[in-house]
Parts: C-alpha cells; sequence; structure tokens
C-alpha cells in the first residue's frame, strides 16, 4: 500500500516544510513518485530530467522544473545555481540497457558506456553540484535496485552501475559525515515503470512467454504478495531517510523488494 505522506504530522518526522529537495530523473516513474511525495510532505521540490516532459511534471505537482543531463556539468551545474541552497538530494536518474558480454558489438559498447556515465558518474557530477549549497543536516539519497546485490543475466553494465551506487553510497558516507550530511541508498525491487516494463517485455520475446507471466514470475519471487509494486509504493523510505528519523543513518542500502531479496 502506498503511503500518503500528506497524512504524516510533524510529530512524525515526515515533513518537510521549509525544505528544499532536488530529485533527478523525475519525468516518470520513481523519481516522479518521490517528487510528488515531498511535494505532498511540505517541501519545495526541484525535478530535474533530460527531457522537456519534466517540466509538465513538475506543474503537476507543483514544483520547478529542470531539463539537464546529469552527464553535462555545465548544464548541471546551472540548474543547481537556480535552485539555491539545498536540503534533499535524491539521486534517481538512470538507465537500463542490454549489454550481453557475448556479443560486445560497437552499438552494445555505446549502450555500455552510456549505462555508466549516467548511472554512476552522471550521479557523481549532481552530487558534487549540489554540495556546494548543502549544509549541516543534508540528506542524499541515491536510487540503487536489488541488481546492485544480485546479478541478472545481459545486463551487465547496468548491474555493475548500481553495485557502484551501492559503493559510492557508503564511500560518501564516511567523506561527508563530518559535514553532518548522510547518503544512503534505497534498492527497488521489481516496480512498473516504463524502463522496467520495456526490460519485461524484451525478457518476454526472448523465452517466448506473455509480458504477464515474466511479471507473475517476478511476483511470485517475492514475500509479500500484491504483484509488482506500482512507483508509490516505494516512496516510504525516501521520505524516512531524508528526515529526522534518519539522523543517525548514513551509509546503508535499504531494500524495497517485498522480500525478493534477502538482505
Amino acid at each position: 500500500m502506498a503511503i500518503d505522506p500528506s497524512c504524516a504530522d510533524g510529530a512524525a518526522g515526515l515533513r518537510f516544510d521549509g525544505r528544499v529537495a532536488l530529485v533527478t530523473g523525475a519525468s516518470r516513474g520513481i523519481g516522479r513518485a518521490v517528487a510528488a511525495a515531498f511535494a505532498a510532505a511540505g517541501a519545495r521540490v526541484h525535478l530535474l530530467a533530460e527531457t522537456g516532459d519534466v517540466l509538465a511534471a513538475a506543474r503537476e505537482i507543483g514544483g520547478v522544473g529542470h531539463v539537464a543531463d546529469v552527464t553535462d556539468r555545465t548544464a548541471v551545474a546551472a540548474a543547481v545555481d537556480r535552485i539555491g541552497p539545498l536540503d534533499i538530494l535524491v539521486n534517481n536518474a538512470g538507465l537500463e540497457r542490454l549489454t550481453p558480454v557475448d556479443a560486445f558489438d560497437a552499438e552494445t559498447l555505446a549502450a555500455f558506456r552510456r549505462v555508466l556515465e549516467v548511472n554512476v558518474l552522471g550521479m557523481a557530477t549532481v552530487t558534487a553540484a549540489a554540495l556546494a549549497s548543502m549544509g549541516a543536516g543534508g540528506r542524499i539519497v541515491n536510487t540503487a535496485s536489488i541488481w546492485g546485490r544480485v546479478a541478472e543475466p545481459l545486463f551487465g553494465a547496468y548491474v555493475a552501475s548500481k553495485h557502484a551506487v551501492i559503493g559510492l553510497t557508503k564511500t560518501w558516507a564516511k567523506e561527508l559525515g563530518p559535514r553532518s550530511i548522510t547518503v544512503n541508498a534505497v534498492c527497488p525491487g521489481w516496480v512498473r515503470t516504463e524502463q522496467a516494463l520495456r526490460s519485461a517485455e524484451g525478457a518476454a520475446q526472448r523465452r517466448g512467454v506473455t509480458l504477464d507471466a515474466v511479471l507473475d514470475a517476478a511476483a511470485a519471487a517475492q514475500a509479500l504478495p500484491g504483484g509488482v509494486m506500482a512507483p508509490e509504493d516505494v516512496v516510504g523510505p525516501y521520505l524516512f531517510l531524508a528526515s529526522p528519523l534518519a539522523a543517525n543513518v548514513t551509509g546503508q542500502t535499504l531494500g524495497v523488494d517485498r522480500g525478493e531479496v534477502p538482505w
């Protein structure tokens, strides 16, 4: 069941009135749901994505949209400068592509590089820019994946990138701890996003089965019932990790996968 942050009160520690949040990869899917949750909880939310549809997404939730590729240092710096002082950064921008090692042609190599550029270097680029305007008490939450703890054939670049996200989360927690900035990661399981459904459709074609069969198999691997999650089902941990309730939590990865992967 999705959390309605608008019902949270100050005593619960999940209100963000007066706080400024930046969510990347926020035009759709998990990023948009997280941005909407922060806005509903009182934060002033900025949404960043590489395509112009982020502007419409921002208007719909009462936030401010910024168009920038997370790998473009100049564009990212300009966006962060326009935002000003920042309290919360959610590094959610990500790219998933097939990168089979036994078919490592020029196209696969290009896809491999782009996945690493967006998921790893892009995250570092945004974080470095945001730190210039983030003071003590700042919160950084990175979107990793359950594939950052396990592996999936044919998705080497994505799996490697999400392992890297977890590694960077631990490293930055050590680096930024003296500045009283926490850094944590959320590892979603199967979520109904455009990107995940595209991957599931590809898997269905390769296996000669239906899309529903692939999604049913994913749901069957979960300990809890309910099927494949919606983006709104995973927002709670982001709110928690950005809240005062998590003031003493840093360098951690939190799996949100209905028990699919033992943590």
